[in-house]
């Protein structure tokens, strides 16, 4: 698992896209605070540049570093899940612009276990974190699914093919400004 945390780092140092298992599916990604890596993504999945994508972090010392005011509620709910959850908050800073969606929020996950955490450490910044297809297909449930097209479009394929097979995309949530929260996905 070294080599390829190695391979991917160099890619990413780069300014490539990486396809990579997640804590979830697998997924193309880039550095987050890289504008022209995050760019090769959209054109790579077809992708209308106003769907935002996900921000992966190693901890909440990474989130708290990329959002500047983390509600209360977050804190609870990231304490509390089980299973992956993407939240989405307000005003992020220090990212790349191209990654904050129209209404200046940012969809992150905190990945706590294996190759993707990692990763992300090793880095010292935030990964994309985005579906391994074309804009409008299905979602790949193991690394058989991916599409050629997929393969041959980013910079490097993490050679783990048996780590990910049949995982759901993570949950997303929304915390709204007066403290509710809203199911995007379960």
């Amino acid at each position: 698992m070294q080599t390829e945390i190695n391979n991917a780092l160099k890619i990413l140092k780069q300014g490539g896209i990486i396809l990579y298992p997640t804590d979830t599916i697998w997924g193309i990604g880039c550095d987050a605070t890289n504008f022209d890596a995050i760019e090769k993504i959209y054109k790579l999945k077809q992708r209308n540049e106003s769907k935002s994508l996900i921000c992966l972090v190693s901890d909440l010392k990474m989130l708290n570093y990329y959002i500047q005011d983390i509600p209360e509620t977050a804190y609870d709910i990231l304490k509390y899940v089980d299973k992956p959850t993407t939240i989405i908050y307000d005003e992020p800073v220090r990212i790349s612009k191209n990654l904050i969606a129209n209404d200046n929020t940012l969809a992150i996950r905190i990945v706590s276990d294996g190759f993707c955490n990692l990763l992300i450490k090793r880095l010292q910044k935030p990964i994309v974190s985005t579906s391994a297809n074309i804009s409008g297909k299905s979602t790949p449930k193991s690394f058989k699914e991916i599409s050629k097209e997929v393969l041959k479009g980013v910079d490097y394929v993490v050679n783990l093919p048996d780590v990910k097979k049949a995982v759901k995309p993570s949950s997303i949530i929304k915390l709204t400004t007066d403290g509710k929260v809203k199911v995007i996905r379960k």
